[in-house]
C-alpha cells in the first residue's frame, strides 16, 4: 500500500532570521524566532526546495562600542567573542544555518556603500543640520537610549531619549527635561551636526503598491507580503506620515564610513538588514551559488525574513524601499511573530525569568524546548507564555508518553523475537491505521507551509494517540505468551514502528536530532517528505536504545535557581539506600520505606559506594506492594541484578523499560517479603512522596562506572 507522494515544482529560496546584536547573549525570547524559521526550513529541503538559511551577527554601533571600551579590548575582539557564543547556542537548539555571518565584514561593507552610493544617485539621500545633545566630557554626539531626564509629557523622571516608559509618548531627546549622559553622568549640551537622511516620505507610493499588491510566486505560496496584522500597524504609520530616516552618526562609532564624507558613518540600522545579503554573498562564494539570481530585480528565488514585531518598521518600510530603489528584489512574505514571556512574565533579571540559552542546555534537553515552542507558534502576531508546569506536562505527555512509548513499547519484541526483523505480511486492519497516518501527510504540509505548526502538533499527538490505542488493544507483551501468536506480535509490532516512522517523519523539522536518532534505530537513510508515500516492508532494526528522557522537577527548579528564580527543594537518596551504605544494616523486613532523609557520611564513605549505569530491561508491579516495582536491571559485563524500587506511583511499568538509571551495585543482597533485591536504584524527590528515577546523559553505557 503506498499513497501518492507529495511534489510540487522545485522552488528557489532564501530564508533568515533578525540578526542578533553582538552585546549579549542569546537568550529564550530570541529562540522563538530562530526555531520557528528553522522548522520552516528544514521542512521546505525535506520537500527537496533549494532552501538557503542565513544569518549573522550585527556588530555595529554605540553600545558595542562601549561595552568593548569597558572590557579593555576592540570592538573586533569583543564581536568575534560574541559570534562564538552565539553560534555555539544556535548550534546547540538545532538551528541549521547555511551560513552564520558577521556584519563587520568586507561583504557587508562593500554592499552597504555601494547601497548608499546607488540611493544617493537617486535623489534619495538629503543633508542637512540637524541639533543633538552632546557629551562634553565624552565628546561625543549620544544616542537616544544614552539620554535621560524628564518626560515632557507626564513628567516622570529617569526616562530614555526617545520614548517614556510610564505614558508611553515619543519625542525628540532635546525635549526632555533636564537631560542627563547615560555614559557619563555629564549635563550634554545642544550641538549641531551635519546627517544624511533617506527620504522615506518619497517611497511611499512604491511602499502601497507593494504592501498591497504580493506576488504570486511558483508554487502560489507567497501571497501579500505581510500578516493583516502589520499591514495594519503599516497602514496607521501611512496615515501620520512617514518621516525621513536618519541614517548617519557622527564620530566615534564603530561601523562603516560613509562614501566620501570624513567622520560620518552609516548607522547600524542601514547595514543591519545588508547583512542577509553579504551573509548570503558569503555563502554563494563557498558552494558557487549564482548570488544576482537570488537578488535581482525580477528574480523568481522567494525570499523570506522571519522578525519580531518590534522591527516591523525597519522591515516594512525601510528595508523594501532601501532594496528597490537601488535596484535589488524586494521580500516575498516578512512573517512576524510576537514576543515571549516566562511563567506569565515579562523576561526580567531581576525576576530570573531572563533565561540564557547557555543556562537552558546545561539543565534540559534543547529538542524539548524546540517541541515546546512549536506547539505554542502560529502564523499570527501573538505573544506565547513558556509555563513551566505547562512544559513539563507537555513534554513528558506528548513527546515521550505518547511519540517516543510507541517504539519503547513495541520495539523489543521485533528484536528479541523476530531478530529485528519486521513484516510486510500486514491485517487490514493494520493498514487501515497506516493509511489513516498516511492521509495526513498533505494537511500537515499545509500547517508547517503556512507556520501553524501548533496545529500540526496536535494532528500528529492525535495520530499517535490512535497508534497507541492500537498497541493497546492487540497487547504485544500478553499475547506473545499465548501459543501461535507469535506472528499477530510481529504484524501488531511491524505496524506500530511502521507508524512510528511516519510519526518521526512528520515531527522531523521540530525535533531533528531525535529524529536521526530515530532513523539510525530503523536503519533508514534521512528521511524525506515524500517518503510519507512508502511503509517498511520486510526490513531490519537495530536494537533500540533510549531515545528520550522525561523532564524532571528538578531540573526545572536548578534552571530557575540558576538564573536567580526560586529555591531547590531538598533532594535527598533514599534512607535506605544511605544507609544500607554506610553501616550494612536494612530496613524492617518487608518494609516499603522510601522516605527521603538526610543522613550525613563522610568523603571516605561516599567514595566507596559502587556507582553504575544500568539499563532497566524489564519492570512489572509487586502484587501487594503499593510503592514498589520489580525491576529487572542490566549492567554490562557485571550481568544482571533484580531491584525493589519504590517508584510506583510516579512510573508505569512500560514506560521506565529501555531507560537507563543509576545504581549502586555495591550493597549486600537484602531479603524482603517479596524477594531478594540486589542493589539500589538511585531516585530523588523533593518531599511530596514522588521519587524520580536518577538518569544518566545521553550514550551512557550499561555498566558504565557514575564518578
Amino acid at each position: 500500500m503506498a499513497t501518492a507522494p507529495m511534489i510540487d515544482a522545485r522552488r528557489k529560496m532564501l530564508v533568515t532570521s533578525a540578526l542578533p546584536y553582538a552585546n549579549g547573549p542569546i537568550h529564550l525570547g530570541h529562540l522563538v524566532e530562530y526555531v520557528q524559521t528553522d522548522i520552516w526550513v528544514r521542512f521546505q529541503k525535506m520537500r527537496g526546495h533549494e532552501c538557503y538559511y542565513v544569518c549573522a551577527d550585527d556588530t555595529h554601533g554605540t553600545p558595542v562600542m562601549l561595552r568593548a571600551e569597558q572590557e579593555g579590548i576592540a570592538p573586533e575582539a569583543l564581536i568575534a567573542r560574541m559570534q562564538r557564543e552565539h553560534l555555539r547556542d544556535f548550534t546547540a537548539f538545532g538551528i541549521g544555518f547555511d551560513h552564520y555571518h558577521s556584519t563587520n565584514s568586507e561583504e557587508s561593507r562593500s554592499l552597504s556603500q555601494d547601497i548608499y552610493r546607488r540611493l544617493k544617485a537617486r535623489g534619495l539621500i538629503e543633508i542637512r543640520p540637524i541639533e543633538q545633545l552632546y557629551d562634553p566630557v565624552r565628546e561625543m554626539f549620544l544616542p537616544d537610549r544614552y539620554i535621560k531626564g524628564e518626560c515632557p509629557r507626564c513628567h516622570a523622571r529617569d526616562q530614555y531619549g526617545d520614548s517614556c516608559e510610564q505614558c508611553g509618548a515619543t519625542y525628540d531627546p532635546t525635549e526632555l527635561i533636564d537631560p542627563v549622559s547615560a555614559i557619563s553622568g555629564a549635563k550634554p549640551v545642544r550641538r549641531q551636526s551635519e546627517h544624511h537622511f533617506f527620504r522615506l516620505g518619497a517611497c511611499r507610493e512604491f511602499l502601497e503598491d507593494w504592501l498591497r499588491s504580493g506576488r504570486e510566486r511558483r508554487g502560489g505560496k507567497a501571497g501579500a507580503p505581510l500578516q493583516a496584522e502589520a499591514a495594519n500597524k503599516i497602514e496607521e504609520w501611512f496615515k501620520s506620515g512617514l518621516r525621513d530616516w536618519d541614517i548617519s552618526r557622527d564620530a566615534p562609532y564603530f561601523g562603516f564610513e560613509i562614501p566620501d564624507a570624513p567622520g560620518k558613518y552609516l548607522y547600524v540600522w542601514l547595514d543591519a538588514p545588508i547583512g542577509y545579503m553579504a551573509s548570503f554573498k558569503a555563502l554563494c562564494a563557498q558552494r558557487g551559488i549564482d548570488f544576482n539570481a537570488f537578488w535581482e530585480a525580477g528574480s523568481d528565488a522567494e525570499l523570506y525574513h522571519f522578525i519580531g514585531k518590534d522591527i516591523l518598521y525597519f522591515h516594512a518600510l525601510f528595508w523594501p524601499a532601501t532594496l528597490h530603489f537601488s535596484g535589488y528584489r524586494t521580500p516575498d512574505r516578512i512573517n512576524v511573530h510576537g514576543f515571549l514571556t516566562v511563567n506569565g512574565q515579562k523576561m526580567s533579571k531581576s525576576r530570573g525569568t531572563f533565561i540564557t540559552a547557555e543556562s537552558f542546555v546545561k539543565h534540559i534537553e534543547p529538542e524539548y524546548l524546540r517541541y515546546y515552542l512549536a506547539a505554542k507558534l502560529n502564523d499570527r502576531i501573538e505573544d506565547i507564555d513558556l509555563n513551566f508546569d505547562d512544559f513539563l506536562a507537555r513534554v513528558n505527555s506528548d513527546l515521550v508518553g505518547k511519540f517516543i512509548n510507541i517504539a519503547s513499547r513495541t520495539a523489543g519484541f521485533i528484536t528479541t523475537r523476530f531478530a529485528g526483523r519486521l513484516t510486510a505480511d500486514l491485517t487490514e486492519r493494520d493498514r487501515a491505521l497506516l493509511k489513516t497516518v498516511q492521509d495526513a501527510a498533505p494537511g500537515l504540509t499545509r500547517c508547517y507551509e503556512e507556520r501553524r505548526y501548533g496545529e500540526a502538533l496536535r494532528q500528529i499527538m492525535e495520530l499517535a494517540d490512535l497508534t497507541n490505542a492500537y498497541v493497546n488493544d492487540e497487547q504485544p507483551w500478553a499475547r506473545i505468551k499465548e501459543a501461535g501468536a507469535e506472528q499477530r506480535v510481529q504484524q501488531a509490532c511491524s505496524t506500530a514502528l511502521n507508524a512510528f516512522r511516519l510519526l518521526t517523519l512528520y515531527l522531523k523539522p521540530v525535533i531533528p536530532r531525535i529524529a536521526a536518532a530515530v532513523e539510525e534505530f530503523l536503519g533508514i537513510a534521512p528521511l524525506r517528505w515524500a517518503d510519507a508515500g512508502e511503509l517498511l516492508g520486510a526490513h531490519l532494526v537495530r536494537p533500540y536504545a533510549h531515545l528520550a528522557q522525561r523532564v524532571e522537577k528538578q531540573q526545572i527548579a536548578a534552571l530557575l535557581v540558576a538564573q536567580g528564580q526560586g529555591t531547590v527543594a531538598q533532594v535527598s537518596a533514599p534512607a535506605p539506600a544511605v544507609a544500607d551504605a554506610k553501616n550494612g544494616k536494612t530496613p524492617k523486613k518487608g518494609s516499603e520505606q522510601t522516605a527521603a532523609s538526610t543522613v550525613a557520611i563522610t568523603a571516605e564513605e561516599f567514595a566507596r559506594i559502587d556507582l553504575r549505569v544500568a539499563l532497566i530491561v524489564d519492570a512489572k508491579a509487586v502484587e501487594g506492594a503499593d510503592k514498589l516495582l520489580e525491576l529487572t536491571l542490566d549492567l554490562g559485563e557485571g550481568g544482571r541484578r533484580t531491584v525493589f524500587a519504590g517508584i510506583k506511583s510516579k512510573y508505569a511499568p512500560q514506560d521506565i523499560i529501555g531507560r537507563h538509571t543509576v545504581m549502586v551495585a555495591n550493597l549486600t543482597p537484602r531479603k524482603m517479603r517479596f524477594g531478594v533485591s540486589e542493589g539500589m536504584v538511585l531516585a530523588a524527590g523533593a518531599g511530596d512522596g514522588d521519587l524520580w528515577l536518577i538518569e544518566p546523559e545521553t550514550g551512557a553505557r550499561a555498566g558504565m562506572k557514575v564518578k
